[in-house]
């Protein structure tokens, strides 16, 4: 990019699928007591730290469908303390008789339609919470419309910094957390080499997983989004951020690119461009 000291966190994601033997490296990176929403996991990732998340590890039961980690109707609440619905507990005041919502409850949309549902404790910001969506058809709608890896064939998803040292764990999806000026010079460097438009499909909630991780996935194509609601509020990403995924087959095509346009594509004297 030619501009010194400029940040773009990066985090590779590779999914193993319940038949694959998973490496001794990647299991050592289990979480022990602890379970983090995906887009907890991606954020951690790119601060230098690998994940690994299994069923159990999991905080938010949303990724835990779009990851294929467990059935999207199921109709029993997962096990455990999660990290997402720790706060609907906590914000629903009912302490231990508070009862998580299901796989299934996200999927038929009673979660995100909280407030018409009547389901107030489910809602993540107190009583006064719209829900996601105004109608649960209308979530339902939503939810339909979310790329997932059903029926669940994942064992674990593994989230690995750009300078993990084991080059032989390969990332399924490549995610970067770019500046909207970033975001373009990265999409012209890509299309510099093939002319391909980049289509982003994206929506309020699941964007740290379906999004950004399957929707590539399962597409081999690009997608980005300005996040979602758990990535800002629980993983904490920057106002001033959008995230970009794409199949790791294409970072060479991405990086060869950007260094072959640079005269035609001059970063530099972008407006705020320089950090």
């Amino acid at each position: 990019m030619d501009v010194p000291n400029l940040k773009m966190p990066a985090a590779g994601v590779r999914i193993f699928k319940k038949d694959e033997k998973v490496p001794k490296e990647v299991m050592k990176y289990q979480l022990d007591g602890i379970a983090i929403t995906s887009c907890h996991a991606i954020r951690t990732t790119m601060l230098g730290d690998a994940v690994y998340l299994t069923m159990d590890s999991i905080g938010c039961i949303a990724a835990a469908i779009s990851l294929g980690l467990v059935d999207k109707n199921q109709s029993s609440p997962l096990k455990g303390s999660r990290e997402y619905t720790e706060i609907m507990k906590k914000k629903s005041g009912k302490g231990d008789s508070f009862i998580p919502p299901s796989p299934l409850k996200f999927t038929d949309g009673t979660v995100y339609a909280c407030k018409d549902s009547k389901k107030e404790e489910f809602a993540l910001f107190g009583k006064d919470d719209s829900g996601r969506y105004i109608k649960k058809g209308i979530a339902r709608q939503a939810v339909s419309d979310m790329l997932s890896l059903q029926p669940p064939t994942t064992q674990g998803v593994f989230y690995l910094p750009s300078n993990f040292e084991d080059t032989k764990i390969t990332p399924d999806v490549v995610i970067l957390s770019l500046r909207p000026v970033e975001l373009c010079r990265i999409i012209q460097g890509y299309q510099f080499l093939t002319g391909n438009r980049v289509r982003a499909d994206v929506g309020g909630v699941r964007a740290g997983c379906s999004d950004l991780i399957v929707r590539p996935y399962l597409l081999g194509e690009i997608n980005f989004s300005p996040y979602c609601v758990g990535a800002r509020l629980i993983a904490r990403f920057e106002g001033d951020r959008m995230g970009i995924g794409f199949p790791f087959s294409f970072l060479e095509t991405i990086v060869k690119g950007t260094e072959e346009s640079k005269t035609g594509f001059p970063f530099p004297d972008y407006p705020d461009a320089c950090v």
